[in-house]
């Protein structure tokens, strides 16, 4: 699309100033007075500087729609990163909870196994003792 709007550009750039070098040409050669042939450059050139000021609100106007349509591609990237961004912290604060959770209850059943042990290693003690 770049490609195509620099290639109209050039167009519409070598179309003006062809224009305006054919125009000269043609008035310099035409057989007419000073006067009339000055008239008929001044005509050809306010005829051209229309042209070129047509095409320069057609440039401003793209340029506005561009700069338009690049801002609301940007405010839905940004809009599109939050909502990942938040939906990550999501997943992650849910995966830690279940850490959490799980970590707990292994160290709650390592605490009951130690517990245990050490009131096997207890028993045995005292029953070796009252032996």
């Amino acid at each position: 699309m770049a490609h195509n709007d620099g290639t109209t550009k050039g167009l519409v750039i070598g179309l003006l100033v062809g224009s305006a070098v054919g125009a000269v040409l043609a008035l310099l050669y035409a057989p007419k007075s000073g006067r009339e042939l000055r008239s008929d450059i001044k005509g050809k050139a306010d005829e051209l500087m229309g042209d070129a000021d047509e095409y320069l609100q057609a440039a401003k106007t793209k340029a506005g729609e561009i700069v338009s349509e690049a801002k609301k591609r940007s405010d839905q990237l940004i809009s599109d990163a939050r909502t990942k961004a938040t939906s990550l912290l999501q997943d992650a604060d849910k995966v830690l909870h279940n850490a959490r959770e799980k970590s707990t209850a292994i160290v709650e059943e390592g605490t009951k196994i130690k517990n245990a042990v050490k009131a096997g290693v207890d028993a045995f003690k005292e029953e070796r003792s009252r032996s």
